[in-house]
């Protein structure tokens, strides 16, 4: 909120109040460009600091230090998908149904992020080491495993699915595909000329993958 306070002179002037829960998400969102674009060791604090309305000091008062602030990145990234996941309620949908959003969800979420999957490749350059060291991330990825373990679990007593499905295999395939044609978008339209962002080609990937998954779980 902006408040008014008294000049000298007798005139007022505007003083803008920064709030510290935007200071917070500004730098935040600056580090996610930063650390997308140029990685964790080319990622700058002083660059990340530029592209917001505060200094470098801000990001070790709220973050620590560019580790800490990295760390950060990673678990909002990948919280980002997991919450995605999380607002399908998919315990409320019949199992095969509940897989198809599922996948469209997250063959979405990789289109509309490509930021989140460049950090991912970036973190497994690096041999998955802040991923390693964040409780907050693996905790919030094995959500994503608990909710396939449940729905293949319905699935099978239903009949819709068929017996031995194994929830992280199936948490995988789904994903790879998804990441893959955005991770290596550039050098597939390098090679083959095709433009993987086009809207046609988007959808029939999107049909693609949701038809894949979805003959693999059904039974015979």
């Amino acid at each position: 909120m902006p408040e008014h306070i008294p000049a000298e002179g007798g005139t007022e002037r505007l003083r803008r109040v920064r709030d510290p829960d935007q200071t917070k998400r500004d730098l935040l969102d600056a580090a996610i460009a930063e650390f997308s674009e140029k990685g964790f060791s080319g990622g700058r604090v002083d660059d990340i600091a530029a592209r917001t309305r505060t200094t470098k000091r801000m990001i070790y008062y709220y973050f620590g230090g560019k580790e800490q602030l990295y760390a950060a990145v990673l678990e909002e990234m990948y919280g980002g998908m997991r919450d995605a996941e999380q607002a399908l309620h998919l315990e409320s949908l019949p199992p095969l149904e509940a897989l198809q959003r599922l996948v469209e969800i997250t063959f979405d979420h990789h289109a509309a992020h490509p930021e989140f999957v460049r950090l991912v490749s970036v973190e497994n350059i690096h041999e998955g080491r802040h991923v390693t060291a964040s409780p907050t991330i693996r905790q919030r990825n094995a959500a994503v495993i608990g909710t396939l373990r449940d729905l293949i679990a319905r699935g099978e007593r239903e009949g819709a699915f068929r017996a031995g499905l194994d929830p992280l295999d199936l948490h995988m395939l789904i994903s790879s595909f998804c990441f893959y044609r955005v991770s290596n978008r550039h050098t597939l339209g390098a090679i083959f000329g095709r433009d993987l962002r086009a809207p046609a080609t988007v959808d029939a990937h999107r049909r693609m993958i949701v038809e894949a998954v979805l003959r693999y779980v059904r039974p015979g």
